[in-house]
C-alpha cells in the first residue's frame, strides 16, 4: 500500500475509509478528461467520483493524493 494512503505514514487527508479496492475497471469505463480507457477511479469525500486514464492519473497524482477518499483500479499509477 502506498505510504500516502489512509493508514500510511504520509497520508494527510481528512477522511479515513477503505483505502484501496482492487475492483477492476472495464473497457466501458472512460477517463473524464480525455475519454481514453480509465485505469483509476477516485472516490471523493462529497460522494463524487472521477475516472482517470493512466496518463492523466500520473499527471494529476499529487492532487489525487490530496482529495482521494478511496481508490479503485490501479493505484500504483500514483507512485
Amino acid at each position: 500500500m502506498p505510504a500516502w494512503l489512509p493508514g500510511g505514514s504520509a497520508y494527510a487527508g481528512h477522511v479515513s475509509t477503505t483505502a484501496f479496492d482492487s475492483t477492476q475497471l472495464t473497457a466501458a469505463d472512460r477517463c473524464d478528461r480525455c475519454g481514453a480507457r480509465a485505469h483509476l477511479k477516485v472516490l471523493l469525500a462529497n460522494g463524487g467520483e472521477l475516472l482517470f486514464c493512466a496518463h492523466h492519473a500520473r499527471a494529476h497524482a499529487e492532487k489525487i493524493k490530496q482529495v482521494a477518499v478511496r481508490l479503485e483500479g490501479d493505484a500504483g499509477l500514483l507512485d
